[in-house]
């Protein structure tokens, strides 16, 4: 395991640098939250005085930024981004992701939805056929926690409340173990309107466009158009 993880340090280091080639010059640029973004933001540290700041999906990325000198917009000031950069759990094919293992995803939403462009970086792992093998992240008002677990219960998950842990919206996370997600969009969907659900953590509508994806034989790049969604919901 210890052997592993320099090698997986620099995969995320290697699309981190590569994602600068996708940041036009003169844009306020959407960063994402996790750690193959932090070496983004790393990057983006030597190429700041091109840019004119970034809109944030955390407080720890922006206190990353802040480090780094890079101007923090909020996300209010701005009306549009040509690009959001942020990492993955899982990806699919199609582009559709599972996000949230950082407990961001509410944010991370919100800034994808004023991206015109959504460039995923990731290593090679998260690269997946169906999505689920990552338990879905699910953002929640606690008074609602125990009603969400049970709609997930009915529909063949073990939903399991992340102990500890608060967003930066005040909500808990719940994270849904068991559930193949053949039909991404629908599943989205469904789950956006039970009452209590703050956000979830698939990625279908705002999936990605482009994911570049470090492999051993270096970043390889994936582009996405849209397609007809797959249908249904398995037990894993």
């Amino acid at each position: 395991m210890s052997a592993a993880a320099p090698d997986v340090a620099r995969l995320k280091a290697l699309v981190g640098e590569a994602a600068l080639a996708y940041v036009p010059p003169g844009s306020v640029v959407g960063v994402g939250t996790g750690s193959t973004v932090n070496a983004f933001i790393d990057a983006l540290a030597r190429a700041k005085h091109v840019i004119a700041g970034a809109v944030s999906s955390s407080q720890a990325s922006s206190e990353r930024l802040r480090g780094h000198g890079i101007p923090v917009i909020d996300a209010n000031d701005v009306e549009t981004l040509q690009v959001y950069i942020d990492g993955a759990d899982e990806i699919d094919a199609s582009g559709c992701m599972i996000k949230g293992g950082g407990a961001a995803l509410t944010r991370e939403k919100i800034v994808a939805d004023l991206a015109q462009r959504f460039v995923c970086i990731a290593d090679g792992s998260k690269l997946v056929d169906v999505l689920g093998r990552f338990p879905l992240p699910v953002e929640v008002i606690p008074m609602a926690a125990a009603q969400v677990a049970r709609r997930f219960v009915a529909l063949g998950g073990r939903p399991a409340l992340r102990a500890g842990v608060v967003t930066d919206n005040g909500g808990q996370i719940l994270d849904v173990h068991g559930l193949a997600i053949t039909d991404p969009a629908a599943l989205e969907a469904e789950i956006n309107q039970w009452p209590g659900v703050v956000s979830v953590g698939i990625f279908a509508r705002n999936r990605a466009n482009v994911c570049l994806l470090g492999t051993a034989a270096g970043v390889r790049t994936l582009t996405f158009t849209p397609d007809a969604a797959q249908a249904g919901v398995e037990v894993a």
